[in-house]
């Protein structure tokens, strides 16, 4: 099973566009979008419509959520002044922008997504009556944070015990977030007394719109879960992180020809 995962567009419509026709490239079986489909740059609308015509499960970001409810307030751990004063310009601009039946749409985002597998029952031989309310499910959740807020960073540098904690209260086998713009992959562990080491996957999967990892290339990632993939266990889970370019220059130009700060365009030929 093979499921394409991406976040963070930020309305950077050029980077949205190339990404999904690399998806469609890749024969996957799902597509799941981790929100924050708004802010930043001039195509809120068309980003959220481009989701909507696709049919793609989404999530709310916290962007999404604050934009969704004509808030100035986006959620955002903006500490330097300098960030607080644009970013006050970016949800300014943005609530301007988005149409009502697109601010409509971003209220109905759910705030994370939970799937469950049953892997384990490929050659058993026997009946599904034998089969049935036996099995263990593979639990893949997809959050935008994390699974306790919206907006709550979960970085690489996090100890591996407390975000086996995060994972462990949500029950995860996988989580995949997003909103630090900064993907990696982790395999963490715990051990409970008397028990097997029990493991689980971490995920975040990078920015389309805004990358903050010093790649300026869009970024989503294939997730393949294969039948061997087990609750508790390392096996059965491999994680791609794909990059993909685009008109970078585009989406810059339209921010410097924008209300927006000149800023928010030298970032994205930056990252």
């Amino acid at each position: 099973m093979k499921i394409a995962l991406f976040s963070d567009i930020h309305a950077n419509l050029p980077a949205l566009e190339a990404v999904l026709a690399d998806i469609d490239s890749r024969q996957v079986d799902a597509v799941y979008c981790l929100g924050d489909l708004v802010g930043y740059n001039v195509w809120p609308n068309e980003v959220i419509n481009t989701i909507r015509k696709r049919g793609i499960p989404c999530i709310a970001g916290n962007y999404d959520y604050g934009v969704g409810r004509h808030s100035d307030d986006c959620g955002c751990a903006y500490k330097a002044e300098a960030e607080k004063e644009m970013g006050k310009v970016s949800i300014s601009y943005t609530n301007g922008k988005v149409g009502t039946a697109e601010r409509a749409y971003l209220r109905t985002l759910p705030t994370h997504i939970r799937l469950e597998f049953e892997l384990d029952n490929a050659g058993s031989g026997q009946p599904p009556e034998k089969l049935w309310h036996q099995q263990t499910p593979f639990v893949l959740m997809l959050v935008h944070g994390s699974p306790r807020r919206v907006n709550e960073y979960l970085f690489e540098d996090r100890g591996d015990r407390s975000l086996g904690r995060v994972l462990e209260g949500a029950g995860a086998d996988v989580l995949c977030f997003g909103h630090t713009h900064k993907p990696f992959y982790k395999v963490v562990s715990a051990e409970p007394e008397g028990q097997e080491t029990y493991f689980r996957h971490a995920i975040n999967i990078g920015s389309v719109g805004k990358p903050k990892d010093g790649d300026p290339r869009a970024c989503y990632v294939l997730l393949n879960i294969d039948e061997s993939a087990r609750p508790g266990s390392k096996e059965g889970v491999s994680v791609e992180f794909v990059r993909v370019a685009y008109d970078i220059e585009k989406a810059a130009k339209a921010v410097e020809e924008s209300e927006l700060p000149n800023p928010y365009a030298e970032m994205l030929r930056t990252a």
